[in-house]
């Protein structure tokens, strides 16, 4: 038989969180978190991290494992969350991705195979000598050139990941973006997906005002924390958004203002990038969460609850 599995996705800040609690407490679940980022210790504000108070006594995995040195791949989450599953579906239990890293949850969803023979070590040592003389601009160029699309989904400063992806050219003739395509769309688990969404300008409100609130929580202060113990913005974790603007208004290139600015603006844009890419994925069950009016908002999720129980999914306890 098929181990269950349940995702929760959607852009970032639609409600997933708080959807994914009262599921996982209505139908026995453990969440596993599906975001590159909350994988860090010390990570807490400008990730929107769930607070311990917040977890209401659900298991939560994947957050904190990490110092923000470890390079986290989307290989290595595959390979933890597999094992997971398992282990929470031998418990009796619903085993819950619940994030908006799109590749991190497809890989695992639809079985991605990362093979050995993309692999160049001496060509990423050219790549990354290369790097050295011509800068990070003119590496994701590079991309640019030949993987649109990976280019459009790796930031500039992902140098790692860019060096990945012209790796995986190099060696197979194929894009990233190719292979990704071309990988199989069947599932090995009994997998639900329930999508989140939203209007736009409200979900762009709600952006805006969750970096407002980071700001006021001490997102400078925790920065500031990071590069202190020597987390600089040449580590992978530091280059997220939120991370990587402060750092550069602690170093006085941009007012606290700028900053701010550009992390909305940057927030705003993954968060479409995030919906474009869920878009892409078969088999997504959509629910609307633009109507924040308390009554229709529980309608909605009893309408998730039942057609999960109307799946034979995992019925109530």
């Amino acid at each position: 038989m098929k181990e269950n599995l349940l995702v929760i996705l959607g852009p970032t800040a639609v409600g997933k969180t708080e959807l994914s609690i009262e599921i996982a407490t209505r139908f026995q679940g453990e969440i596993i978190s599906g975001d590159s980022m909350q994988v860090y210790k010390g990570m807490n504000i400008g990730t929107a991290k769930i607070k311990p108070e917040e977890m209401k006594g659900i298991p939560h995995y994947f957050i904190d494992d990490y110092e923000p040195d470890h390079f986290y791949t989307v290989a290595e989450f595959q390979q933890r969350a597999i094992q997971k599953i398992s282990e929470i579906n031998q418990r009796g239990h619903l085993p819950i991705i619940v994030g908006g890293t799109g590749l991190y949850i497809k890989s695992v969803t639809h079985s991605y195979q990362f093979s050995k023979d993309s692999m160049d070590e001496k060509y990423r040592q050219q790549l990354q000598e290369w790097l050295k003389f011509n800068g990070k601009e003119a590496l994701h160029q590079l991309l640019e050139q030949i993987d649109p699309e990976s280019a459009e989904r790796l930031h500039i400063n992902d140098t790692k990941r860019v060096i990945r992806a012209l790796e995986v050219y190099h060696t197979t003739g194929k894009t990233m973006s190719e292979i990704l395509k071309e990988q199989q769309l069947q599932t090995s688990y009994n997998l639900l997906m329930i999508g989140l969404t939203m209007d736009r300008k409200k979900l762009y409100d709600r952006i805006n005002r969750r970096v407002d609130l980071m700001i006021e929580e001490g997102l400078v202060e925790e920065v500031q924390s990071l590069l202190n113990q020597g987390y600089d913005e040449t580590f992978n974790a530091m280059q997220g958004i939120g991370y990587k603007e402060i750092i550069l208004y602690l170093k006085g290139k941009v007012s606290l203002e700028e900053a701010i600015e550009m992390i909305k603006q940057a927030t705003r844009r993954f968060a479409k990038r995030q919906l474009s890419w869920f878009r892409s994925m078969p088999g997504i069950h959509w629910f609307d969460f633009t109507n924040n009016v308390l009554e229709e908002k529980e309608k909605i999720k009893q309408k998730i609850y039942e057609w999960m129980v109307g799946k034979n999914f995992q019925h109530e306890e």
